[in-house]
Parts: C-alpha cells; sequence; structure tokens
C-alpha cells in the first residue's frame, strides 16, 4: 500500500505527504517511578441520536480503557476528557464509573473518577448546601464501586462562591465524609470558561494562596492534586509549596515532559489527557524513566509535545475531537462520531495537521493512511 496521502494546506493548496514507518514502542507494563494516569475519552454510540443525552459504545469504551491498562497506564474516569459537562450527563456517567470501576477492580488495574456536581442545574444558583449534597452523591457513587475519587472543579461553586471561605466550607465538609483520601483538580479557564475565579479569585497569585490555604488544613485528607493552567513556572513553584504528603499530577498537556521528568527540588506525577492519545510513547517513556535514563524518556515524550498542543490549542476545551478523531485513525473505534456532535468543533485542516503530527511523532498505526484518505474523501479531497 502506498504511503502517500494526499493533505490540504493552510494555503487553500493540496500537498503529498509522505508517511512514516509506524513506530515500535517498548511496552512497560508496570511503571514504578511515577503515578500515571490517562484522563480517557469515551466513543459515542453512533448510531444514537446523542444529543439530548449521552449514548455510549460501551464494548469499545471498555475496550480502550483495557489497552491503556495494558500499556501500564492508570485509567482516570469520567473525567473532562469523557465530555464531562459536554454532553455526558450524570445518568450516563454513573453507568460508566459503575462498568469501568467493576471491570478495574475484577482486574486489579488502577482507576480514580472523577466526582462534580453536574446533576445540578445549570442555569440557576444553588445553595452551599445544595453543592455539598451533589459532590456527596458523586462521591458515594464512586465508593461504592472501589475507586479512588477525582474531586473536579464545580461549575456550580464557582457560579454560586462569594469568599475563598465558601470553598473552605464546600471542600472540608465533602472531604470529612469520603472514606479514602482524594485528589483534587484545579481546572482552568481555558479548559472549561465557567470555571474562571475558582478558589474566590480571577488573579492566579491569590487563587493559589486560597488553594494552598486549603491544601494545608486539609492534607490528611487529600493524596494529590492535579492542576491544568497550562503554566510551567507556577505548577513548579506551586509543587514546591506543597505539604509533602500531597502529590501534584501534571494537567499540563503543553509542558508534560518536563514535569514529569523534574528538577532538583522534586517532579510532578500524572494526569493527563494527552496520555489517551500518546500511550505506547508514554509507557515506553515511563519505562526507560524507571531505569533512570532520563535521556532516553525525553527522547520519547519530546516529540509527543507539538502533537499535543495542536490538539490542545485553543480553544482548548474541544481538545477531545482531536484524542477521538486519533482513536478511529488507529483503529481503536470504527468510527469518527461523538456525543453532542463534537467531532464537528475542529477543521479540516487542523485534523490534517493532527494527522502529520502524530506521524511525525511515531504514533500512526498501519491502517491509519487508509482511514485518513477515507475522512478526506467525504469532505471532498482526493476523491470523487
Amino acid at each position: 500500500m502506498t504511503r502517500s496521502i494526499t493533505l490540504p494546506t493552510a494555503t487553500g493548496t493540496l500537498e503529498t505527504y509522505q508517511l512514516r514507518e509506524p513506530a515500535h514502542f517498548a511496552v512497560h507494563a508496570n511503571p514504578r517511578s511515577r503515578s500515571v494516569f490517562a484522563a480517557a475519552h469515551v466513543v459515542a454510540d453512533p448510531l444514537a441520536e446523542n444529543c439530548l443525552s449521552a449514548a455510549i459504545d460501551w464494548e469499545a469504551t471498555l475496550h480502550y480503557r483495557r489497552y491503556l491498562w495494558s500499556l501500564g497506564l492508570g485509567v482516570a474516569e469520567a473525567m473532562d476528557t469523557a465530555q464531562r459537562g459536554m454532553g455526558l450527563d450524570w445518568g450516563a456517567t454513573k453507568e460508566l464509573i459503575q462498568r469501568i470501576a467493576t471491570d478495574a477492580k475484577s482486574s486489579g488495574s488502577p482507576i480514580v473518577c472523577g466526582a462534580g456536581t453536574d446533576q445540578l442545574p445549570a442555569d440557576q444558583r444553588h445553595s452551599l448546601k445544595t453543592i455539598i449534597d451533589a459532590y456527596l452523591e458523586q462521591c458515594a457513587w464512586i465508593e461504592q464501586y472501589g475507586a479512588r475519587i477525582v474531586i473536579m472543579a464545580s461549575r456550580a461553586l464557582a457560579a454560586s462562591a462569594q469568599s475563598p471561605e465558601d470553598y473552605y466550607h464546600v471542600y472540608e465538609t465533602v472531604l470529612s465524609q469520603t472514606r479514602d483520601r482524594v485528589i483534587l483538580h484545579w481546572l482552568g479557564p481555558m479548559f472549561d470558561p465557567a470555571l474562571t475565579g475558582y478558589w474566590g479569585s480571577q488573579d492566579l497569585d491569590f487563587a493559589t494562596t486560597n488553594f494552598l490555604t486549603l491544601l494545608r488544613k486539609l492534607q490528611n485528607k487529600v493524596e494529590g492534586i492535579k492542576v491544568s493552567l497550562l503554566d510551567k513556572d507556577r505548577e513548579i513553584a506551586l509543587r514546591r509549596d506543597l505539604p509533602s504528603t500531597v502529590k501534584l499530577f501534571t494537567g499540563d498537556d503543553f509542558n508534560y515532559p518536563e514535569l514529569i521528568l523534574g528538577d532538583d527540588h522534586g517532579f510532578s506525577h500524572a494526569l493527563l489527557g494527552i496520555f489517551d492519545a500518546i500511550a505506547p510513547a508514554a509507557s515506553a517513556a515511563l519505562g526507560a524513566l524507571d531505569k533512570g535514563d532520563k535521556n532516553t524518556f525525553l527522547a520519547l515524550l519530546n516529540p509527543t509535545v507539538p502533537l499535543s498542543r495542536h490538539i490542545f490549542q485553543a480553544p482548548t476545551y474541544y481538545y477531545k475531537t482531536g484524542l477521538v478523531f486519533l482513536a478511529y485513525l488507529n483503529g481503536h473505534q470504527s468510527h469518527f462520531r461523538m456525543i453532542g456532535g463534537l467531532e464537528s468543533a475542529r477543521s479540516i485542516l487542523h485534523l490534517s495537521q493532527l494527522f502529520k503530527l502524530a506521524d511525525q511523532a511515531g504514533l500512526l498505526r498501519d491502517g491509519a493512511g487508509e482511514r485518513m484518505r477515507r475522512f478526506l474523501n467525504l469532505a471532498g479531497i482526493g476523491g470523487k
């Protein structure tokens, strides 16, 4: 089969692109030096409406989690990568957590699950008690199936809180009733504009101070924090200020190789959406890191950074479209359809560049070129 493909360019012309041979990454099934989770996407049922409510292809969704586990990555379930707040409603989320957490428990696979407040109506303000009760409902559901909890940032709390003390009250009350230590998630407004001003201030310096105050009060109930601000220097500074018992899980999809590698003062663990897409490279890189081979670790991960920065470019919250497209290209699912029609959120040019960057990172499997041709033919490129 030919290794060339016709792709559109930003100038409105077409180019012939020569595909590389697929890379072969060594599987490292049990990373030890870092705790690593891939925030996994869901596979929509392509024959369902998927507009008013979410319909998931459960078999394909579970298959993808088992693929991530086979590469030594933990799964972060029901996070924003799974379209929380962008099509995945609480009813579907409950079933997702139940199915995947049950499978993880039976196989002994690592999993954490996101708890939020998205069962609350989005078009009204809510009392702090109502927000607390919503968090506790979701936490109880996750713990019922034996999974660990990630406390996600709450749109309802962002809209209703009047002061940092309101955040302290909500989080302290919720964590006083969780069974195990949790991970707290700080999701920046680039991922969700509704979370602007989280922790009581739009000034990130003040917000960081408020967040650290909360962590110091609740450190016995907090295993770690996931920080998704796409700000390398702020993450490093925050990492150095954390209580010694609290891990930092990077959510920086722009700078993850450097942050995971760390420096003389420490390192970040990982809970990343991009690991959904670059799992084979991440597995091999973690294997090198476990052997103390920092150069190979960076050599494996650095080529994936241009791809990640492209997938997570503004508007960042549409990154999910790129992850699903790459999963389709690599044959992990039979179609490129998403809940709520989100497959239309990125342009043909964007997805064509994604294809090139994935190829240059060695992340396209056999058959990806043919799937890309079919996709482009439907867009009127390269076919009749």
